[in-house]
């Protein structure tokens, strides 16, 4: 038997298929709850749980959303600075130029180098401008002198070769460069604290001994030149080692004008460099 009005007949069918458990959401407008927690969802990661969903929903962890969210961080030495400074680039052009200069002027920096055959008489000459031979022979030069005005000059030069030694080591301390050819330090630059690259010890002491003979002994002019020329040519002599940079010997020889700078501001008079030399004489001499 047909039904007596069709179009009732499929309103109330479509009643009773929308009121179905899977279309009951449906039937329910939008609120605007539901709209915010979708929102926040997408964005990040939270969702209130509906009445009547059919689904359940499970959040995402806070830490999961959080680093969503913020992208991961490079280290800095991985990051490429896109707009450096004029001052940044000339600074790294020339600390790459010193250290290119410095690696091929390494010619005595291993015995198979091209200057190898020579690398015991450069030696030689860099051990004239080390630390422990100028102390040494300072010692023994000030047990040898009879005149007050030797003894002041010895006094005093000995001063400023332990203020040369000491005020170098700490600045290599802090600055630890390393030379441009990866070489241990020897025995002698290990007592003498001589272990790093910045500034270079021998060109400094070298400096600074040269201008402090200079300025008071009595030289003919050929010895001054020579005493010039021996200064220069231990400062050379650990970059062909390979043990120093052009930029550590320059500034090595700058910092050995200071120190005698420094000494010649503070000298110690007559007096007191014998007062010194009483207190070191009763404390090395044994007890009678």
């Amino acid at each position: 038997m047909m039904p007596s009005n069709p179009t009732r007949a499929r309103a109330r069918d479509r009643g009773n298929l929308l009121g179905r458990p899977e279309f009951l959401s449906l039937n329910q407008p939008l609120r605007a709850g539901l709209s915010e927690g979708r929102g926040t969802s997408r964005r990040g990661g939270h969702t209130k749980s509906q009445p009547g969903q059919p689904w359940d929903y499970q959040p995402e962890p806070a830490d999961t959303a959080k680093e969503r969210r913020e992208p991961a961080k490079l280290p800095e030495e991985d990051c490429m600075q896109l707009n450096p400074s004029f001052r940044g680039i000339a600074v790294n052009s020339l600390l790459a130029i010193d250290i290119c200069l410095s690696k091929k002027l390494g010619v005595c920096a291993y015995s198979s180098s091209s200057w190898g055959s020579v690398r015991s008489m450069v030696t030689l000459l860099a051990l004239t401008g080390h630390g422990i031979t100028w102390i040494f022979g300072t010692l023994v030069c000030l047990t040898r002198s009879n005149t007050l005005a030797g003894q002041e000059v010895l006094v005093n030069l000995l001063l400023a070769l332990l203020l040369d030694v000491l005020t170098v080591a700490g600045v290599q301390k802090l600055v630890k460069r390393r030379g441009p050819w990866e070489m241990s330090p020897g025995f002698l630059d290990c007592v003498a604290m001589d272990v790093y690259s910045f500034p270079a010890a021998h060109a400094s002491r070298a400096a600074m001994v040269t201008k402090f003979l200079l300025a008071h002994l009595v030289l003919a002019v050929p010895l001054r030149v020579l005493l010039v020329l021996w200064a220069a040519l231990v400062g050379l002599s650990r970059v062909l080692l390979g043990r120093h940079h052009l930029t550590d010997m320059a500034c090595g020889f700058a910092v050995g004008l200071l120190h005698f700078s420094l000494v010649e501001t503070v000298w110690l008079s007559s007096a007191t460099c014998q007062t010194i030399i009483s207190i070191a004489t009763l404390s090395c001499s044994p007890f009678s």
